[in-house]
């Protein structure tokens, strides 16, 4: 089952916004459970230290913890927010004669007092440290969290099984510690008020998060469409460009990749457009300079077998040259084709750019003067070391030359001139009147381009030289350039990368290496 993009990206923003939303809720959830419980346990705190200090207020009235020891609800009261009172007046109280304390284990009076009849007394823990039974510690009630000891750290009354590691609180006396308080944390909400008031809590939090993952989703399904939108219509465009359709273009405003996709698919039809006008144009020049000659071979044939011209060697020579320009224009053809695609042997070796330049103006120095051009080499004083192939290169100077004999007007001047310029080796190439119009320079290196003004089909050139030498020049990976010359003609410049003198050693080592 083929799934569309956009419903992918909308189901990975759905998966990812349950799996954030969820994961909020649940740490929103403990941590609010986390902090409630401490507010719980600081608010019984509180409760705790109140206590204290009303304990504290008693004691000073009544001298020992007999008003707690014996009665465990006056104890209660005191957690509850009330005063616990003595069952008698407190003066009347001190009146009465008291027994004689016991003395404790160290010699000291005890200050428990025995308990009334009926009611079992506490017992203190085991010198072995064991506790006796442990009571249930209940989280509803403070009263049941809480354990108060004497000055000696000697349990009175309370909740034995309190840790005694728990948190504390003195109880001070006319500022004399008497006795301090116990209090057990309490492990989980276990009051019905809180319990609801957390699920209440808990509860809201799980609409708000379902109401955000309806937002999220359907701003989920609305951006996956939307950013996807010019997907789709980049995927129909490309359909009709297959299917040979370059008219179409895509209108964008958008400033992000897709837009900058849609500007490159813009850029790739405009480019298939003038290929296909150009492979036309190319397709019917090349027709039409095949068509010349083979129509004077035609036309010469036909009037030697109609009798009109006799068939001597003047004939015979004519049928020549058109068959030699045939030929060479079907080679250039050929050569073209082997340059474009890549396919023109290279033997690259590492040599110095002027020996090079100087041997090959030996040979097409004298064609050229007996065109009637004057040569001149300037060569540069510094060696040019550069990786090329000598024969290719020689092929490129012989074209050039060759372009400049069949168009400059003699008496002439033609002159090559090599140079340095930052990391490449320059070679200018100059002749002398006529020139190119500023507008048809960039076009001299195009396929079949003559300027007709100037440069006439009927000098014999195909117009395609100045294109072989250009792919020549870029598999060096160098470039070639046309502009005005300073002699009045043209200037076509050479521009090949230097190479270091580590590179150097290295060539000349794998010199001649076929690539």
């Amino acid at each position: 089952m083929r799934i569309p993009l956009w419903a992918r990206l909308f189901l990975t923003f759905a998966a990812l916004s349950v799996v954030g939303l969820f994961a909020l809720t649940m740490l929103q959830k403990r941590s609010f459970q986390r902090d409630f419980l401490a507010y719980v346990n600081q608010q019984a705190s509180t409760r705790v230290q109140a206590a204290a200090a009303a304990l504290g207020k008693r004691y000073e009235q009544v001298g020992d913890w007999s008003f707690v020891s014996a009665r465990p609800r006056t104890f209660e009261s005191f957690f509850d927010g009330g005063r616990a009172t003595l069952t008698v007046d407190a003066a009347e109280e001190e009146r009465r004669p008291r027994p004689p304390r016991p003395l404790n284990d160290t010699g000291k009076p005890d200050d428990r007092r025995p308990p009334p009849d009926g009611v079992e007394p506490m017992k203190p823990p085991p010198r072995d440290g064991r506790r006796p039974p442990q009571q249930r510690i209940d989280a509803l009630n403070i009263q049941t969290r809480v354990v108060l000891l004497n000055a000696e750290g000697r349990p009175i009354v309370g909740n034995t099984a309190v840790p005694m590691d728990s948190p504390s609180v003195q109880i001070l006396a006319g500022g004399v510690v008497v006795g301090q308080l116990l209090m057990a944390s309490q492990p989980a909400l276990e009051s019905d008020i809180d319990v609801a008031f957390a699920q209440s809590q808990s509860q809201h939090a799980m609409f708000a998060a379902l109401g955000v993952l309806i937002a999220a989703l359907l701003a989920a399904l609305v951006l996956a469409r939307w950013l996807l939108a010019p997907v789709k219509t980049l995927g129909q465009r490309m359909q009709q460009l297959a299917a040979g359709d370059y008219r179409e273009r895509i209108v964008t405003t958008r400033s992000d990749e897709l837009g900058e996709l849609a500007l490159n698919y813009n850029r790739l039809a405009e480019t298939l457009v003038k290929n296909q006008e150009a492979r036309r144009s190319w397709g019917a020049d090349i027709a039409h300079e095949l068509r010349t000659p083979i129509s004077i071979l035609r036309g010469e044939i036909q009037l030697m077998q109609d009798d009109l011209r006799p068939m001597n060697k003047a004939a015979l020579d004519s049928l020549q040259a058109e068959c030699t320009r045939l030929t060479a224009l079907v080679e250039d053809l050929y050569q073209l084709a082997l340059s474009d695609a890549g396919a023109l042997s290279y033997q690259f070796e590492v040599c110095d750019l002027n020996p090079l330049v100087k041997d090959a103006m030996q040979d097409l120095g004298r064609t050229l003067e007996a065109a009637g051009l004057v040569t001149e080499v300037a060569l540069s004083s510094a060696a040019l070391p550069v990786r090329i192939d000598p024969q290719r290169l020689a092929q490129l100077f012989t074209n050039v030359c060759t372009n400049s004999q069949r168009y400059t007007d003699a008496p002439g001047k033609f002159k090559i001139t090599t140079a340095q310029i930052a990391n490449d080796a320059v070679v200018y190439i100059d002749d002398s009147a006529p020139g190119v119009p500023v507008d048809a320079l960039p076009k001299l290196f195009d396929r079949l381009f003559r300027v007709e003004a100037s440069r006439s089909r009927g000098q014999g050139g195909a117009g395609l030289g100045l294109a072989i030498c250009k792919n020549i020049a870029e598999a060096h990976g160098g470039s070639l350039s046309a502009e005005a010359s300073p002699l009045g003609g043209l200037r076509i410049t050479l521009k090949l990368p230097m190479v270091t003198a580590v590179a150097a050693v290295k060539g000349a080592i794998t010199a001649k290496s076929t690539t």
